[in-house]
């Protein structure tokens, strides 16, 4: 007969011989403390409230929201090195023969990716990283061979529930034209093919239910035996 404490790392183990005399050993079973942070790549059409998703995860502690570099000119209201890295495409194609590009892809007719060493670093740090990139920027991501990744990484696709939803998200917002959201949408169709591609598809129905089911995904996740150091 085994026994646990509560936080699961010592056990007891009771041994009866014959004649029903028994005795108890006290054993260590050993459970790292410290772990690797989870990489969480995030990816579904504009308008589904993905990016909303990452931030109020990491409002809530625990995890950073992995910064792009675009080449795109800022929105209202948006913060160099807080919402973007916007660089100009010299910049960021020299970025990319440098091999600084964690990932990196060509979307809307515009360059995004993300740094190696900003994910890296806190990985190792044991501080979750949350990346929202397009379906082509998670293929690298899978694709990456550095050993750190695999342990690490998770992926959900965010899928909208109808495309008519979609373009009411994408016209209510008021930030784009309205050729700039039917190249979104004309981009949306062709993404949603990528979601069996994820471990998870979290189809966007209210703000709260989907940050019930987000958090609830990152809260097994971080479970996971892989993270623990070896």
């Amino acid at each position: 007969m085994r026994r646990t404490d509560e936080r699961g790392r010592w056990f007891w183990e009771t041994i009866c011989h014959d004649g029903q005399q028994c005795e108890k050993r006290s054993l260590f079973m050993s459970v790292p403390e410290s772990r690797l942070g989870l990489l969480i790549v995030v990816s579904g059409p504009s308008g589904t409230g993905k990016t909303t998703l990452c931030r109020k995860a990491c409002a809530e502690g625990g995890a950073v929201f992995s910064v792009s570099c675009t080449t795109r000119p800022p929105r209202a209201g948006e913060v160099d090195g807080k919402d973007y890295f916007f660089l100009t495409e010299e910049d960021f194609l020299a970025r990319v023969d440098r091999g600084e590009m964690f990932e990196y892809a060509r979307v809307h007719n515009r360059w995004y990716g993300t740094l190696k060493s900003y994910v890296f670093d806190n990985l190792r740090r044991g501080v979750d990283v949350l990346m929202d990139i397009d379906v082509q920027g998670a293929a690298q991501v899978r694709g990456c061979e550095d050993e750190l990744v695999d342990p690490c990484l998770t992926d959900i696709f965010v899928m909208p529930p109808s495309l008519e939803e979609l373009r009411a998200r994408l016209s209510g917002r008021g930030t784009d034209s309205p050729e700039v959201v039917e190249l979104r949408l004309k981009n949306a169709e062709a993404e949603m093919q990528h979601w069996r591609d994820y471990r998870y598809c979290l189809v966007s129905d209210t703000r709260e239910s989907d940050e019930q089911r987000f958090r609830a995904i990152l809260t097994a996740e971080r479970l996971r035996s892989s993270l623990r150091a070896r």
